[in-house]
């Protein structure tokens, strides 16, 4: 009894070491999210200012919008006519696939 008590104990504290060591493969897959939904952004955001330059990038974050929906956030800061304008991009996507439900590009108010 005692032997199958410090058995369990030890596979605990292992399970519980290996957690701490090793990142969450959750957060890897977040991370190679964003990206993805990141390079949508930046290449719409080219798309609706050709000609400006883009000088500043931001992960702004994800939020839970349903228990199907999630939304990433991004801002640039695009320069036009030496002006500089914030703008932010929302990609809304699935929870279960990470399918692309829609996207929205709106200037900040200065």
């Amino acid at each position: 009894m005692k032997t199958r008590s410090l058995s369990i104990l030890i596979v605990s504290v292992t399970v519980l070491i290996m957690a701490f060591m090793f990142p969450s493969h959750n957060v890897a897959v977040q991370e190679l999210d964003y990206k993805k939904f990141g390079s949508i952004a930046i290449a719409v955001v080219k798309a609706d200012y050709p000609e400006e330059s883009v000088t500043d990038y931001k992960y702004l974050g994800r939020k839970k919008i349903s228990a199907q929906e999630e939304q990433d956030s991004f801002q640039f800061i695009v320069k036009e006519d030496g002006k500089e304008k914030t703008v932010v991009v929302t990609v809304n996507h699935r929870t279960q696939d990470d399918k692309f439900i829609s996207l929205v590009v709106e200037e900040a108010k200065s």
